[in-house]
């Protein structure tokens, strides 16, 4: 029987399902978006959060860790390579009340990140995975920490099993695996068997799988084939934020997938521009930041080359209310919405600093220009 609900510490989420970080998408916006479908249900997670950043008091990092009054329980995902910065960053959150969660991020494979020994390179060194995570723990008090992690570098370099067991003996709470490794990026389709074979290596904690859910049966097919207690959802709610709205009635015994017309469609995106412009006091920077969305919200429907390249230029509500008002807003939803997007990436070699593969327990520090503000993975 599939679980339907996740306990992560004291929060309960019901069902198990939870918004993967983005970094310049899983904002406050964009979760508004994504808790308005599902009800409220589910956890939505900040976009990662730079720990030497958000210690120096970065007034973009200090934007992006506000929550809106109604998100319950807040959480945070961040990322960090050295073990100091990491626990002055947790306790920061816990001295000033900033979140209720903290997750951190260990399944960046962006080469500039992995080339300095950062993201999904870092579990390779156990010692050093192992400091940052007691760190942690120990600086988040009752704070539950989560982790997410890839694989491993490559398949030579597999790492998983060995992070989830340091994992579970530092106190983490429980732990997301993205069933890809560095090397492949978002190519290839992800194994969730790995997925499997970490629940059954840590019972102790809750096991969460990440990768290639595009839709509510995908998500229920990974609980069953893999035994996960709950499922982090990435780009399948690229443009698709009602995706929650689907999960929730999964999770909740049955009903159809959405399926809105352009006009339902354009409604939405004219909602999260708005909020963008809300959310950033400005509403041509709004609009601007909103334009990355144009491609995923209309990707299938009938709206042409040009259309699409004149949204994507927008800088004010007025001019995209036009635009979408020129649009054959009574389209139904069509097929080629549906299946896989955003980035399809295929396998790549990972870069690496000299030598990081000699010793997989050597606690050589990582550069501080490891912490870059990039997508998670």
């Amino acid at each position: 029987m599939t679980a339907t609900q996740l306990q992560i510490g004291p929060h309960t989420v019901t069902p198990p399902v939870v918004l993967a970080p983005m970094a310049g998408i899983t904002n406050a916006p964009f979760r508004t978006l994504c808790r308005e479908f599902s009800g409220g249900k589910g956890l939505f997670v900040s976009e990662m959060i730079t720990t030497r950043a958000l210690v120096e008091r970065d007034a973009k990092t200090m934007r992006l860790i506000h929550f809106d009054g109604s998100e319950k329980p807040r959480s945070i995902q961040l990322y960090g390579v050295d073990p100091v910065t990491v626990g002055k960053a947790v306790r920061m959150i816990v001295d000033e009340d900033l979140a209720d969660h903290i997750d951190l991020n260990f399944g960046c494979p962006v080469p500039k990140v992995t080339r300095k020994g950062g993201g999904s390179a870092l579990p390779y060194k156990r010692n050093l995975l192992r400091s940052i995570l007691r760190e942690a723990v120990t600086g988040a008090g009752s704070l539950p920490v989560t982790m997410k992690m890839r694989k491993g570098i490559d398949d030579d370099h597999i790492t998983y099993l060995d992070a989830g067991r340091i994992a579970v003996e530092e106190g983490v709470t429980a732990i997301a695996l993205h069933g890809r490794t560095a090397a492949q990026h978002y190519g290839g389709t992800a194994d969730w068997d790995a997925i499997a074979r970490l629940k059954e290596s840590v019972p102790e904690i809750p096991v969460l799988g990440n990768g290639d859910i595009w839709s509510a049966d995908d998500a229920m097919r990974m609980m069953r084939e893999t035994g996960c207690d709950g499922v982090v959802v990435g780009r399948g709610c690229l443009g698709r934020p009602w995706l929650f709205g689907d999960l929730v009635a999964a999770f909740e015994g049955g009903g159809a997938p959405a399926r809105p017309t352009l006009r339902e469609v354009a409604a939405v995106m004219r909602r999260h521009a708005e909020l963008l412009a809300e959310w950033l006091e400005d509403e041509e920077r709004g609009v601007i930041d909103f334009r990355k969305h144009v491609a995923w919200y209309t990707k299938g429907f009938s709206v042409g080359s040009e259309m699409r390249k004149r949204l994507a230029i927008t800088s004010c509500l007025a001019e995209l209310d036009a635009l979408l008002a020129e649009l054959d807003l009574d389209q139904e939803w069509p097929a080629g919405a549906d299946g896989p997007r955003g980035r399809t990436s295929g396998r790549n070699r990972v870069v690496l600093p000299d030598g990081w593969l000699d010793d997989p327990y050597d606690c050589a520090g990582v550069s501080a220009d490891a912490e870059l503000d990039t997508s998670g993975g």
